[in-house]
């Protein structure tokens, strides 16, 4: 299994992903997730890849190649990001027509999931969601993050944290806190993890950095949210039993509101 997630705000975007591929416990081992296919003062192209790790690495190579002898479409010569998610989709769905049929012969499912972020000259910066089949969704400034892979143990920290106006360093703590808390519940997913952090109209990747188990920040972040969780749930006003009375109907802003 793997996590990967990313996040667009105001400032740029954040990207991250762990380095964990597993197929039962016997056979654990590292493998990047994220990758730069930047070119400085034109576009930033980061992506993240989930799922069969021989398909994932089937699309990076046909992509890779393209840029190599200089394809007639590339990953740095489509004019916006989304012609590059989908010329991403059409990669996937071509790899599907050669190899699905073996692939479902011995019941492999042919699954992979990508997350494209970053800004090619006279765009803003944008995230989107590449599927298996080939289609994209956009991140929005209501959905400020898009995640791949383990997602639901991390997705809490992002929804209750998050906006589109938080800060880019800001952003990258939530990331951080969200894979680590994803590590924490699920061993399918483990460092290193790699994160990129992207400035609009920066053009250029600034901000890298690597965590590898034990690494003395993930240590005092991970015991620094530890002790506020607990402290907090401390604080929580305490609960009124044995109540007769009942709302008479759900208060639904109770709900939508943290």
């Amino acid at each position: 299994m793997t996590y990967c997630l990313g996040i667009l705000a105001q400032q740029g975007l954040v990207l991250a992903a762990d380095s964990r591929t597993n197929a039962g416990v016997d056979y654990i081992s590292s493998y990047r997730k994220l990758f730069d296919f930047s070119v400085p003062g034109d576009r930033a192209l980061m992506l993240c890849t989930s799922g069969n790790l021989s398909i994932t690495q089937a699309v990076l190579h046909t992509l890779e190649r393209d840029i190599i002898v200089n394809a007639e479409i590339n990953l740095h010569t489509l004019p916006t990001l989304y012609d590059v998610a989908r010329y991403i989709g059409n990669c996937i769905r071509k790899l599907q027509e050669l190899d699905r049929a073996w692939l479902d012969k011995d019941n492999i499912d042919f699954q992979c999931n990508f997350l494209l972020g970053g800004q090619i000259q006279g765009e803003t910066s944008e995230l989107y969601l590449i599927y298996s089949q080939g289609n994209c969704i956009k991140s929005t400034p209501e959905t400020p993050f898009l995640q791949v892979g383990e997602t639901k143990y991390g997705k809490p920290i992002l929804d209750r944290t998050l906006t589109f106006e938080s800060s880019l360093d800001e952003i990258a703590k939530c990331a951080l806190l969200s894979i680590d808390s994803t590590m924490r519940s699920n061993l399918s997913v483990g460092p290193p993890i790699n994160m990129i952090m992207y400035e609009t109209d920066s053009f250029e990747i600034r901000h890298r950095a690597k965590f590898y188990a034990g690494d003395p920040y993930l240590i005092k972040m991970r015991k620094h949210w530890e002790v506020a969780l607990r402290k907090a749930a401390a604080r929580m006003p305490d609960i009124v039993w044995n109540q007769n009375s009942l709302p008479t109907s759900p208060d639904l802003t109770d709900i939508a509101q943290p």
